[in-house]
């Protein structure tokens, strides 16, 4: 006889799977290469036979019946899948089927259903999606999954979340030490648009620097790789039959693939960055002038923040605005984060306003210090 706790976690088991199966029909169209997106289909379908196990036994123990829809974490995933591409949510995606996969190995409804080997299976299929190719796929598509897993895209909501945090929690730390001083509103107000450009230039400085670097320094990469396969091609060839046979492929299979690709120049070329280097010549790193405008940006969304109040108000009503919009700030920052690790809304939200405001009320009190000492 099923217990009430036994009905709560098949109720949540069959949240998940609607979750992961949103998710991956998400990807699945999203997906331009077709034997990918097939893949990510027969993910999703075999999620929905998951949920449909679970359901049966929602039925088996008398219990309502009626199909979740997808939670808000599984829709924004599915948009950002849509809208980035794939890649950008399957390191999320994969770290779910880790966790699946352990926490249905501790239920005793699932030995001898093969959920479990299904779970890892799914883990080991993202993980081979992002670090390796499978035996058989065309060139094109094993330098193309060759290269995916080194792209930036997976990081990119990441680094969104962090950039605009690092905004919000520097420059209300920094309006809040000044005001502690005692100082008047427009003093304030000038301090923390300072601190905004001042903050935002810098990020965007480093951001570019950072990308162009890598640029430069893959660019130099590729450049010896295309002297190396002008001048010794055989040897190229072999490290590419190698580098196929460390992955699965028969020594006649790689030879074939590695004279095959060699052949084309501007193919080998291309392959060989992604194989042996790890780069996509196409994207480089990615675009320095957008990287930087992408944190002046975020910075400065999450900066403004603590400064708006001041606009308006003076004295305690302005620091005590500023210190409200604040906490909803880094409230919605610390639910952001929870797209990505998967933990309650609430405790991540809670934990990023504790963390800020602790922040703050330091610099206030050495604030409020040295506009003590400075008056006294």
């Amino acid at each position: 006889m099923s217990t009430r706790d036994d009905v709560t976690r098949y109720r949540r088991n069959i949240q998940d799977e609607i979750d992961s199966a949103t998710v991956y029909e998400a990807m699945a169209s999203a997906e331009s290469q077709s034997q990918l997106a097939d893949v990510y289909r027969r993910l999703a379908a075999t999620e929905r036979e998951h949920a449909e196990f679970w359901t049966e036994k929602l039925r088996e123990s008398g219990t309502d019946i009626s199909t979740p829809q997808p939670s808000w974490r599984a829709r924004v995933l599915a948009w950002l899948a849509s809208r980035f591409g794939p890649d950008v949510v399957a390191p999320t995606m994969r770290a779910g089927e880790t966790t699946g996969g352990a926490g249905y190995a501790r239920q005793s409804e699932v030995e001898g259903t093969g959920i479990v080997a299904d779970e890892r299976s799914h883990d080991r299929l993202l993980a081979a999606i992002s670090e390796a190719p499978g035996r058989g796929a065309e060139g094109s598509v094993l330098a193309r999954l060759e290269g995916r897993h080194r792209a930036t895209s997976g990081n990119a909501l990441r680094a969104a979340v962090l950039g605009a945090n690092d905004g919000l929690v520097s420059n209300l730390s920094l309006v809040m030490g000044v005001a502690g001083a005692a100082l008047n509103a427009t003093a304030i107000l000038i301090t923390g648009l300072a601190g905004l450009l001042a903050g935002a230039g810098s990020m965007a400085m480093g951001e570019w620097l950072s990308v162009q670097s890598s640029r430069e320094l893959y660019q130099r990469q590729i450049d010896i790789e295309a002297a190396e396969l002008a001048e010794v091609p055989e040897e190229e060839e072999e490290e590419l039959a190698l580098i196929y046979e460390a992955k699965g492929f028969s020594r006649d299979q790689a030879e074939q693939l590695a004279e095959r690709l060699v052949a084309d120049e501007a193919t080998a070329l291309d392959t060989l960055a992604r194989e042996e280097l790890g780069i996509d010549p196409e994207e480089l790193g990615g675009s320095a002038w957008e990287a930087a405008g992408a944190s002046f940006i975020l910075f400065a969304l999450g900066a403004i923040v603590p400064v708006i109040p001041f606009f308006a108000f003076t004295g305690i009503t302005a620091v005590g605005v500023s210190l409200l919009l604040s906490a909803v700030a880094l409230f919605v920052v610390g639910a952001a984060i929870t797209v990505l690790t998967g933990r309650s809304v609430l405790y991540s939200g809670t934990r990023q306003v504790v963390i800020g405001l602790a922040a703050a009320g330091l610099t206030y009190g050495v604030g409020t210090l040295i506009g003590v000492s400075i008056a006294g």
